[in-house]
């Protein structure tokens, strides 16, 4: 396969069309792309010449010729990306397809938070899932994705994990790599990840809430990310949910943080069973009937259901994605957390269908493999 170079107009659109839902007929890339199929034969000619996209077989039997057509798709294999999430102590890496199919995944602790260590730790973990690329192919690009704000897809204005302030992060790996590396913040990504290649990709409208060592936010709109300088921040961390709730760090008495954060709920069932527990277990003890670990447990998810109830009214979507290394709560306080989205919902609303994510660290690594996936084929602005 040729080089994917950034493609504008019909080109683009017929690209993202095969990348997102191929492989698709001509007649039905005619269809989504408003062309005729003269104009659509003479736009894709030269991208299949390229190896840009190639035909397959299989498809159904073309009325005007008599035999089978032949659909257009990508050779997904052709190009390989490595998405890094960081944390406050380790980070998690992903190798991925064009299609952001994981192909392998590796982790390293991170226990100097200096920006130039980490850029050498991150370098390490590519190269260590860059030798399990099929046929040594070089990395395309490399994502790397944190919590905090980020700027241009490249310095790290704020990073309250790794205390960073004002770090060109992607500078500081440019120079020392020649693969194309671009920074995301973390819930950005796992956003674009959930768009483009997971739950969200046919709802027009969705919503994405985490739960971790924060709460996140993230909405798509017409199939557009919603993207705003408040993104990166976190804000509904401080949205209230119970008035009768812990205070958070910052007085708030019960608002998202201070009851939904991993950290939040283990010490409150710890406080409640007198000794220190670990998330799982905090959710495992309330799952068997535990009194004191089922009432924060419980507690924790009629704030999520309240919480999703809120963002549902707000901005309508089709659908709630819930994510997150703490979206194993809305399994175990199920109940609680329907009771308290109908409550906060009319009567009358339409059902909302939710998805839960897997609760694990590699999908924020797959979302970062994303923005550099995205980087890739449409280009930077």
């Amino acid at each position: 396969m040729g080089e994917w170079r950034p493609l504008s107009g019909p080109s683009r659109q017929v690209a993202l069309e095969i990348l997102l839902d191929g492989p698709l007929s001509r007649a039905e890339l005619s269809r989504r792309v408003g062309l005729s199929p003269g104009s659509l034969t003479r736009l894709t000619k030269p991208m299949v010449e390229s190896g840009l996209l190639v035909e397959v077989a299989g498809g159904p039997t073309d009325a005007r010729v008599g035999r089978p057509s032949q659909p257009l798709d990508l050779d997904a294999a052709a190009h390989h990306f490595v998405g890094i999430k960081l944390t406050g102590d380790s980070a998690i890496g992903v190798l991925t397809t064009l299609r952001a199919e994981v192909i392998a995944s590796a982790e390293r602790p991170l226990t100097d938070p200096t920006p130039s260590v980490v850029a050498e730790l991150v370098l390490e973990l590519t190269d260590d899932l860059a030798i399990q690329v099929p046929g040594g192919t070089p990395i395309t690009g490399l994502g790397v994705a944190l919590g905090g704000r980020v700027a241009n897809n490249t310095e790290v204005r704020w990073g309250p994990y790794l205390n960073w302030v004002d770090v060109p992060f992607g500078e500081i790996m440019a120079a020392h790599t020649s693969i194309p590396v671009v920074i995301a913040n973390d819930l950005t990504a796992l956003t674009e990840a959930t768009h483009w290649f997971g739950a969200g990709r046919s709802a027009d409208r969705f919503v994405l809430l985490t739960i971790g060592a924060g709460v996140g936010y993230g909405l798509v709109v017409h199939n557009l990310t919603v993207d705003s300088p408040d993104t990166d921040i976190g804000t509904i961390g401080h949205y209230p949910l119970l008035p009768d709730g812990p205070r958070c760090e910052r007085g708030h008495r019960g608002c998202a943080l201070s009851l939904l954060t991993v950290s939040a709920i283990t010490e409150q069932v710890s406080a409640a069973v007198g000794r220190t527990v670990g998330y799982d277990e905090s959710l495992d003890l309330a799952a068997k009937g535990d009194p004191a670990a089922s009432a924060v447990i419980g507690r924790a998810g009629r704030a999520l259901g309240k919480l999703i109830a809120a963002a549902a009214n707000f901005t309508m979507p089709e659908l709630v994605v819930l994510g997150g290394e703490g979206v194993r709560l809305a399994e175990v306080a199920h109940a609680d957390l329907l009771a308290a989205l109908h409550a906060d919902r009319h009567p009358s609303s339409a059902e909302l269908p939710m998805v839960l994510q897997p609760a694990d660290f590699t999908e924020w690594a797959r979302g970062a493999a994303v923005v550099a996936i995205q980087t890739f084929v449409l280009g930077t602005e």
